[in-house]
Formats: C-alpha cells, structure tokens, sequence
C-alpha cells in the first residue's frame, strides 16, 4: 500500500483472462470523490474547479493520514 495514494481502492486479482491484476482507482482518488460530492451537495457552492479540487484532494490526504494513526 502506497502512503501517499493508499494503494487501490479497489483492486482485483489477475483473473485467467488477463496477464495484469486491475489496480481501479487510489483510496486518495475516492477519498477525494466522494468529499467532491459532499462539498457540491452545498447548492451555495460557487468556487472554481481549481479550488474545488484541491479540497477535495486536501480532505483526502488528511483522511489517509488519520488511518495511519
């Protein structure tokens, strides 16, 4: 598991089918999706994508700092 993404949020084990295991999305990356919805769900939200982002991601990366405790 990566400290700085928290490894895959959902990974899937290399199948028959395929020579590579699926790594999916970064814990960060879903951390971060799912903070994105909670700050959009604000219909007074009115900040740029830039800044959205960057909370997103910031509550993300202190999310996987506060499972390393």
């Amino acid at each position: 598991m990566s400290k700085q993404t928290g490894g895959p949020a959902f990974p899937r084990p290399h199948s028959g089918t395929s020579q590579f295991a699926q790594q999916g999305m970064t814990l960060r990356d879903y951390f971060a999706a799912k903070a994105m919805q909670a700050i959009l769900s604000d219909p007074n939200y009115i900040n740029p994508d830039e800044k959205l982002a960057e909370a997103s991601y910031s509550i993300a990366d202190a999310m996987l700092k506060a499972r390393e405790a």
